[in-house]
């Protein structure tokens, strides 16, 4: 499997912890299922970067897995739970973005 699509898997699953937590305290009924989510999305992200580590540089690998984790936690936050959003919150994602996107290069 490519190694490359095995790091933003993990990127990817990276989000769902916080984003469990977060639905467990805005949904108290739903809190066990949600931290179970965060639990899950944990273990299968740190596995997946394990995976991909063996093939991608430590150092490139993990700010690609915690690049895609920021961003895309950022971008639900702000899309789901109303965090806010101005220019500077944007530069600063789309500075991280940038800075993962040279490393990779």
């Amino acid at each position: 499997m490519n190694p490359w699509f095995v790091l933003a898997a993990a990127g990817l699953f990276e989000i769902g912890w916080p984003l469990g937590f977060k639905l467990a305290q805005t949904a108290p009924v739903w809190r066990i299922p949600c931290i179970a989510l965060s639990v899950v999305s944990m273990a299968l992200s740190g596995w997946l970067l394990f995976l991909a580590q063996k093939h991608i540089p430590i150092g490139t690998a993990y700010a690609v897995w915690t690049g895609i984790g920021a961003a895309g936690t950022f971008l639900l936050g702000v899309a789901l739970f109303g965090d806010t959003l101005n220019w500077s919150r944007l530069a600063g994602v789309l500075l991280i973005v940038a800075g993962v996107a040279l490393l990779k290069a």
